[in-house]
């Protein structure tokens, strides 16, 4: 048997499928209700995917790194898409050329730690 996704968009108008029936193959029994599906089902094939090899890893992102063969950056941008896709916010952090021209700055004396830090944190370059 060929297990197909759950489908979570109307074909005719693309709304957002809800459950109305639940089904055991067991014993035929039938509960009919509306129930709407949770946050993990509305996730695309991509983000799920991820999800899952993110659970397998025990949330370890080198391994993940690691098993997707891509760089670390990539599988930090994959979580936040994910995070996102999930409806949480995401902390933007600063670009590693713009706290490389951060520590650069303080080692040349321009700013001070404290400002440097605050940057790091902010950041801001």
């Amino acid at each position: 048997m060929v297990r197909k996704n759950l489908p979570v968009r109307c074909p005719a108008c693309e709304g957002p499928l809800g459950v109305k029936v639940l089904f055991c193959p067991a014993c035929g029994t039938e509960v009919a209700g509306q129930f709407p599906l949770h946050e993990f089902a509305l996730l695309p094939k991509e983000h799920l995917d991820f999800l899952r090899l993110f659970v397998k890893a025990r949330g370890n992102l080198k391994e993940v790194e690691r098993i997707l063969g891509v760089s670390y950056p990539t599988v930090r941008a994959r979580l936040d898409a994910l995070l996102r896709a999930l409806g949480y916010e995401v902390e933007e952090e600063a670009e590693p050329e713009a706290r490389l021209a951060v520590l650069e700055a303080l080692r040349r004396g321009e700013i001070s730690l404290e400002e440097a830090v605050a940057r790091l944190r902010e950041g801001k370059s």
